[in-house]
This record gives structure tokens, sequence and C-alpha cells, in this order.
């Protein structure tokens, strides 16, 4: 056992990255609000499900104010018109189906910790 975990720590060591939090909503509902923070140059990373013509609605805060952007990406690179820096909010009709995968980061590359909370909805 002490082998395979240091095993698994050399890995995570080693740069690999975490797979990105799955956001899934409770039964019934199609908004829900996950919490974080990111510290330094790290970013958070979560996927959420969506079929083509669903609308998905993405609101971020933060503390302090707007100390992180998202960015968002469509399975297949398919074009969002969404650009990374200062992004808050995001309120649009998804062009495909699959995985949408959001990047929260602090728009800066000093050092510094920021709380987040993302308010995702899927209709």
């Amino acid at each position: 056992v002490l082998v395979l975990f240091s095993a698994s720590l050399c890995l995570a060591q080693g740069g690999r990255k975490a797979e990105p939090s799955r956001i899934e909503f409770k039964r019934g509902t199609y908004t829900t609000t996950v919490s974080g923070h990111v510290k330094d140059d790290q970013e958070v990373e979560y996927t959420v499900a969506a079929k083509k013509g669903q609308r998905l609605s993405i609101k971020l805060t933060s503390v302090p104010t707007k100390a992180t952007v998202f960015d968002l990406k469509a399975p297949g690179d398919a074009d969002l018109g969404l650009e990374y820096d200062a992004n808050w909010t995001f309120n649009k009709v998804l062009p495909v189906t699959g995985d949408y995968l959001i990047i929260v980061a602090r728009p800066t590359s000093e050092k510094g910790k920021a709380s987040f909370k993302l308010v995702v909805a899927v209709r």
C-alpha cells in the first residue's frame, strides 16, 4: 500500500493535471452553485454536460471582487464567442452536445489568493 501511495504521490508531483470536477444537478433542478479558491497561477476546472440547443448560464463572483475570471471550452473546440480575460457571466444557447469545460483562474500573474462562487444553469 505504501508503494502505491508513493507512486501516486510521485505522479501528482510530476506535473500531471487533476481531472476536472463534474458539475451535476440535483434531480428536478437546473441550477447549482460551486465554490472554491485559486492561488497564484493555479486554475480550477469543472465539466458540465449539456445538449445542443440548451441554454448555458454561468455567473462568477469572487472575493476580492473581480479577482477571478473563467474560460469556457466547448466539445470539439466549437466557437462560443467568449474571450478569456474578464469573463464573469455567460448566457448562450449551446452549439453542440457534450462536456463543456469551465476553467476558473486569477487574471494576474502576481501572487495572491481569491475565493469564488460559480453559479451554473443548464435549461
